[in-house]
């Protein structure tokens, strides 16, 4: 995940450079400041701490747009007056923490659960010594929080109303019940207050997870993102023309985007701006490998040898696919070209799992 830190003042500045240097492997930190005295553009340091000149809403918005978390170090008010014009729904919202400039405080305030903000704030006070300010709920009182369960599996929430409805039945002290697809059982314990029925379900239960597109008389449903999209393309394509070259084979698979678990391609194409710019709309994972990794990757391809030549690999889109698939994956739809670009599908095996990922 990558977080974008902002501070306002020079106490702040040192704590935000301490906080990538705390941070780096587990986060992709980038530091701000809106600091007036602040003249550097990088001094040396790394990564570089950026001046930001416009208007702190209109910083936030663009943070937010690119699906990034955000930290502000100084006073609460001054996060919520920022992010407040650019909020959607808690399905959508990025982590938005904020952190006093002496580093005793760090509070998750937006996207605490869905978002991941909860787990931010744990990982940082672990670091550097901060007391993390936990709010929610389900946190506070040790229940099972339905929200936090689907982030970690991956699974898409179908409507966010329900969230509402299973915390509140586990905040009342009632048991949570859950059924899950035939052959995606899970092999750890569930947390307290959870029964695992049969699936699919006789009777109304409170939760169901699936890859089926049925209709459960449920208070939530769980879909789970079982696809990986393997994408190469030329240096440069626009976000447009990969957009609509994925909705076109998404639509001839009958899959939705929401099924859709990571997109994957070689290291080089890491920064290639296009598939990340439709990878932050999508809210989903861009993965990306060395050469030598995707050679590992078992099974027959379409290979090129131009393409071997050029990146010392010969198939990029499927290889990918199947290395984030892991054991068991299986290539769906093969390599398919177009202006530049490449594509293809495959499906991993998914598993629910309780507790850590």
């Amino acid at each position: 995940m990558r977080l974008s830190v902002i501070s306002f003042t020079r106490q702040g500045i040192g704590l935000s450079e301490r906080i990538a240097v705390c941070a780096e492997g587990k986060l992709q930190v980038r530091l701000f400041t809106k600091c007036g005295v602040f003249v550097r553009e990088d001094g040396g340091k790394n990564p570089p701490v950026r001046f930001v000149a416009e208007p702190l809403t209109e910083w936030a918005g663009r943070q937010m747009k690119e699906k990034n978390a955000i930290l502000f170090i100084g006073a609460c008010g001054i996060a919520v007056r920022a992010v407040a014009p650019h909020l959607t729904d808690k399905l959508h919202d990025s982590p938005v923490l904020v952190m006093d400039e002496k580093g005793r405080y760090v509070i998750p305030v937006l996207a605490g659960h869905v978002g991941g903000a909860n787990e931010i704030a744990l990982f940082l006070g672990e670091k550097t010594g901060a007391e993390s300010v936990i709010t929610t709920a389900t946190d506070i009182n040790g229940k099972f929080a339905v929200d936090v369960f689907a982030r970690k599996n991956s699974l898409f929430i179908k409507k966010k109303g329900g969230i509402a409805r299973v915390s509140a039945k586990a905040l009342s002290g009632e048991r949570i019940t859950l059924a899950i697809e035939t052959g995606h059982e899970t092999d750890t314990e569930p947390p307290e207050g959870v029964d695992i029925v049969p699936y699919p379900p006789a009777g109304q239960v409170d939760v169901v997870v699936t890859s089926e597109k049925k209709q459960f008389d449920v208070a939530l449903v769980l879909r789970a993102r079982e696809y990986v999209i393997g994408l190469g393309c030329k240096k440069g394509k626009q976000e447009a023309a990969i957009a609509d070259f994925i909705a076109e084979k998404l639509r001839e698979l009958g899959i939705e985007s929401t099924q859709i678990y990571a997109a994957a391609s070689i290291e080089q194409k890491r920064d290639e701006e296009g598939i990340l710019a439709w990878c932050r709309r999508e809210d989903i994972p861009f993965l990306t490998y060395p050469a030598q990794e995707l050679r590992m990757v078992e099974g027959d391809f379409a290979g090129s040898a131009f393409v071997k030549e050029q990146v010392g690999v010969d198939n990029v889109c499927e290889r990918a696919a199947l290395r984030v698939c892991g054991a068991g994956g299986k290539m769906i739809a093969c390599k398919d070209a177009k202006d530049g670009m490449t594509i293809a599908v495959a499906r991993r095996i998914w598993r629910v799992r309780f507790g850590e990922e």
